[in-house]
């Protein structure tokens, strides 16, 4: 199923709570027939953590198709394409958990000094997504439903439970996979430019209000402009300088939403030069002004679904 599915990839974006970089998706609203209608995968802008408790049916990680039957678990890293099929007719029960890798860790080793540290266990982390038996990984399974249990019941000091939870948990997958066998000379060619699409793509979220030049991005990975774009464009089916525009509508969109800034202030702090620059681009994602989506922001998640690629808060 992987290999026959379209070129279109969704991103599907989750913005944390503040205070804990840790999103459960809990409870009926995740017994579901999963895939109805998609025959293309996403990605998100975080770990996915996923666990399976019935249902029958595909999930999908990269190339990769995975039978899953329930007592099953997925750890699939940031930016990895993926979906979930149900078998036709029935029901599946998932339960997820979204993490931001880096900022978990970055909480754990806060000194500049220990940068490499976390580059480097968060990569290992990253380096390949797993779908595993409970059965056989049953510590692992059994710290997954922990996190999904603090982050059911909010009891006292829920946060920094799940958190020390988690980073038990994202340690061993980092020693699980010490060994993986991705020595080839594909697999390396492989990881480096996930290295690289994933670096560009936490680079844009970090920095997508300031002026972004694509000569700047593909210095960071001592490529060429070209082959930048090329490789860009070849895992996103989007340009870039598209990508980059996306994410800054995106952000004006919650702002707009959630604010009573003015449209000109929105602009500028999402990362347009110019009034002008924001209203074309907004209206080319969008298809119409801020000013008429301010007033029906439905619109959003209507018009952006038009795209190859496009970004939503989550499901």
């Amino acid at each position: 199923m992987g290999k026959t599915r379209k070129s279109k990839i969704e991103l599907r974006y989750y913005k944390m709570p503040a205070g804990i970089p840790v999103l459960a998706l809990l409870g009926k609203e995740w017994i579901r027939t999963y895939g109805v209608g998609i025959d293309y995968l996403h990605f998100h802008n975080c770990m996915e953590i996923g666990y399976c408790y019935n249902g029958t049916g595909i999930l999908t990680i990269g190339e990769e198709d995975y039978h899953f039957s329930g007592n099953q678990f997925s750890i699939i890293p940031q930016s990895c394409p993926h979906t979930t099929t149900s078998d036709p007719g029935t029901l599946s029960r998932w339960e997820y958990i979204f993490v931001d890798v880096d900022e978990l860790f970055k909480e754990l080793y806060p000194s500049s000094i220990n940068e490499k540290r976390v580059q480097w266990i968060t990569s290992r982390i990253n380096s390949k997504g797993l779908f595993l038996e409970v059965a056989d990984y049953p510590a692992v399974a059994g710290k997954i439903r922990e996190v999904l249990d603090i982050m059911r019941k909010k009891e006292e000091f829920y946060p920094e439970e799940a958190k020390g939870v988690l980073i038990s948990l994202l340690l061993g997958i980092a020693r699980r996979n010490k060994d993986n066998n991705t020595d080839t000379v594909q697999g390396i060619e492989d990881k480096k430019n996930n290295i690289i699409v994933s670096g560009t793509l936490d680079y844009i979220k970090e920095h997508y209000m300031e002026p972004v030049r694509i000569e700047q991005l593909a210095g960071k990975f001592h490529i060429s402009e070209t082959h930048f774009r090329r490789l860009f464009s070849s895992c996103l089916n989007m340009g870039p300088l598209e990508y980059i525009n996306l994410v800054r509508i995106q952000n004006a969109c919650e702002m707009l939403r959630k604010t009573d800034r003015l449209v000109s202030d929105i602009a500028f702090k999402c990362g347009f030069s110019t009034l002008s620059t924001f209203n074309r681009n907004f209206k080319q994602v969008i298809g119409c002004s801020p000013y008429e989506w301010r007033k029906n922001p439905s619109n959003f998640e209507q018009q952006i679904m038009k795209f190859n690629i496009h970004s939503e808060e989550g499901w």
